[in-house]
């Protein structure tokens, strides 16, 4: 494979599907105006230069799935990296179809009994419901409703993200592409904004912990009076403990999207190589390994997200 077509391989699975939110049309997508004419041109050249010589018109949100649209990549002189107006379509779909796969599976182990005898299944629910409950009972010594079920949440959805990049690398962003998506990214764990977006909900929950626990006072006094227990040191100690605040939302989301990136990211490269016996070679070894690093994410955040609480909610003295 050349190096523009390498490139270009690696731009494409690393592209997001992404709708502009002022008119619902998908980013870096068009639509030939005639189809024909365009079907043609691929006999003989590539898409790439099929989409400079034929007109067209840009792609919306009503155009997908119906074989029309083509995805353009962007020069990296003109990509945007930040757009607010924009939304990664396929990163929010998969999270929230993984959520309802969560919920389901769930419910149908808590649900599924033969005879009183739990099944296989549903065994190994089990083993991870007990796993988070020891967890939550070891670190957090308040009582709570909330914290075991979020912490089990917590666990569950972010495996099943992370679980996505096992998925054979070209299987669903080529499926997509065949019935008019022009991108795909299947591991919303390796798009930043989602796991900053669990990091913050963690954030948000660090303060209903500490006012519901410690209360406003309770809450100002830790971040004023600690680690230097005098009025004259208020300043300083909200600058530092201000910083140590904010750097938890910062690091538990880089740190999953940094882990998860970069596994997705060396299954790219493996793709890339000449012979296919040793994509596999590379492959299986790989990918292997890569289901403990799977777990582990899930399981720190998790850890993290307990560990965070339970700071919240102790008392400063």
């Amino acid at each position: 494979m050349s190096e523009s077509n390498s490139q270009e391989y690696i731009s494409h699975h690393l592209h997001f599907l992404q709708v502009d939110l002022r008119d619902l049309s998908v980013v870096d997508s068009v639509k030939p105006n005639d189809q024909q004419a365009y079907q043609a041109c691929l006999v003989n050249s590539d898409a790439s230069n099929c989409i400079k010589t034929v007109s067209t018109q840009k792609c919306y949100l009503s155009d997908l799935g119906q074989g029309t649209c083509v995805g353009v990549l962007p020069e990296a002189k003109s990509s945007n990296i930040f757009n607010p107006y924009t939304v990664n379509l396929d990163s929010l779909g998969i999270t929230v179809v993984l959520g309802i796969l969560f919920l389901v599976l769930f419910r149908y182990a808590s649900k599924r009994t033969k005879s009183g005898v739990p099944g296989k299944f549903q065994c190994f629910i089990e083993m991870i419901f007990c796993m988070v409950r020891d967890m939550v009972s070891g670190i957090f010594k308040r009582k709570s409703k909330l914290i075991a079920p979020l912490s089990l949440t917590v666990f569950a959805w972010i495996f099943l993200m992370n679980l996505m990049d096992l998925l054979p690398i070209d299987l669903l962003p080529e499926t997509a592409k065949e019935i008019g998506i022009p991108f795909l990214r299947v591991v919303p764990s390796a798009d930043v904004n989602i796991t900053l977006s669990m990091a913050v909900a963690v954030f948000c929950l660090i303060f209903v912990f500490s006012f519901r626990n410690i209360g406003v006072k309770g809450f100002l006094k830790s971040i004023t009076l600690h680690p230097f227990n005098h009025w004259a040191f208020i300043p300083v100690n909200f600058i530092l403990e201000g910083v140590s605040l904010l750097s938890k939302p910062i690091s538990l989301g880089l740190r999953l999207f940094g882990n998860m990136y970069a596994g997705e990211m060396i299954f790219i490269l493996i793709a890339l190589l000449p012979l296919w016996w040793i994509q596999w070679v590379l492959n299986v070894p790989w990918a292997l390994f890569h289901i403990l690093i799977v777990t582990l994410q899930a399981f720190i955040f998790m850890v993290l997200t307990i560990v965070y609480l339970s700071m919240a909610s102790e008392d400063e003295e």
